[in-house]
């Protein structure tokens, strides 16, 4: 990925969605762009008009952390998008965004036998490990049955992205599909900021871009998120609709994977369901991705 577009792109859509209004500026006439001009977000960042149009083309290696922190707050950014931009400018020094090595975990590697363990360790709901291209890396017996309409039977590593844009049973499964859609492209974005070296990042962008308008158009806006914690929709073919919290933590061992948990609120109608789920799953062993 051209780390100079990616900049140019990011600072011009931030900028594109903030009025005048938003920052206490008088909208004036004859205003022929989206949003704030540069020289309004170059007073807001107390920068000169030159250096952040400079910025704006692209060329942002070397920006001091003051500046890019005076951009974050002209231009509004929420925190993951503060760090984004950061990443971004780490990317054009030639920064890693870590500071120590680590051992880069790939969907031909089978999990960790200590990874799976705690993975099956975990009993009261979906547990899976993914990694930064989206790819379920493992997964405890009850995520296994959540996520079979995810795993299926092609014995390719079941991909969430891919999932989510290529396959129409993901409009089944994400009742709330935009939502999901958004969050997908949002996250990958953010992964790419982190290393836009990252050649299999690269290559289900360009893959996605090309099967997905919808994927290509969101992509586009270039919107930035990280995941977390939350609550989320399903529609399961085997016991319909669950309603499940979340939360996200990162396995320190391995660069780029992320443990999910998938729990119900106690005594609620999902949790009932995914009672049932764990039930009908008690035959199904944790599943590892395949290899490619």
């Amino acid at each position: 990925m051209d780390n100079k577009a990616e900049v140019r792109e990011f600072l011009m859509s931030r900028r594109a969605r903030i009025s005048p209004a938003d920052v206490g500026l008088p909208a004036g006439a004859n205003r022929r762009v989206a949003g704030l001009r540069r020289a309004e977000v170059a007073m807001l960042a107390d920068v000169s008009v030159e250096y952040y149009a400079k910025l704006e083309r692209g060329d942002i290696a070397g920006a001091s952390a003051g500046v890019l922190e005076a951009l974050a707050r002209a231009l509004r950014l929420d925190e993951t998008e503060r760090m984004h931009l950061l990443d971004l400018a780490r990317a054009a020094d030639g920064i890693p965004t870590s500071g120590r090595p680590r051992r880069r975990a790939t969907a031909q590697q089978p999990a960790r036998a200590g990874l799976q363990r705690t993975l099956d360790a975990i009993t009261g709901g979906p547990a899976f490990v993914r990694d930064r291209h989206q790819n379920l890396i493992a997964t405890n017996a009850l995520a296994a049955a959540f996520y079979s309409p995810v795993i299926g039977t092609s014995g390719r590593v079941p991909n969430l992205a891919r999932f989510q844009f290529l396959d129409p049973a993901s409009r089944d499964f994400y009742p709330d599909w935009e939502l999901f859609a958004q969050m997908c492209v949002g996250i990958m974005r953010v992964e790419a900021g982190r290393d836009p070296h990252d050649r299999a990042m690269q290559d289900l962008v360009g893959e996605l871009t090309t099967r997905s308008e919808t994927f290509a158009r969101l992509w586009s806006a270039h919107d930035v998120r990280t995941h977390g914690t939350g609550t989320k929709r399903f529609q399961h073919p085997i016991v319909g609709e669950l309603t499940l919290l979340y939360e996200e933590l990162t396995v320190t061992a391995e660069d780029g994977l992320s443990l999910l948990i998938y729990t119900a609120e106690p005594g609620s109608p999902s949790a009932e369901r995914l009672q049932m789920l764990a039930n009908w799953s008690a035959d199904v062993p944790a599943r590892t991705a395949p290899s490619e």
